[in-house]
């Protein structure tokens, strides 16, 4: 289950920043595109350290054959790239209201 979430929750953090999702959602008002756009270009990339670490610890719970063995560590891993996506998405969510 955490796996699922853990590709959901990377699938809706890339199309928001690389699919123009964000762009959608919080430059479409009254202010010029391209400055609203700059901002949210800062916002993802704060964020994007979160999704790294997200990734990294996803990968690390998969592919170390020392965390697929024991269970805990491979919770452990998982649960800690899933708080790291929320987290990404969190950025991201929070830092476009402020670009708004």
């Amino acid at each position: 289950m955490p796996t699922i979430a853990s590709f959901l929750l990377a699938a809706l953090w890339a199309a928001s920043v690389f699919a123009g999702w964000g762009l959608q959602a919080f430059c479409a008002g009254d202010e010029s595109p391209s400055t609203c756009a700059q901002r949210l270009d800062t916002v993802s990339t704060v964020s994007a350290l979160f999704a790294a670490l997200a990734a990294c610890c996803t990968a690390a719970a998969w592919l170390f054959p020392w965390s697929r063995a024991d269970s805990r560590t491979f919770a452990r891993l998982m649960g800690a790239g899933v708080l790291a996506w929320i987290v990404a998405e969190g950025v991201l969510f929070l830092g476009g209201l402020l670009a708004r």
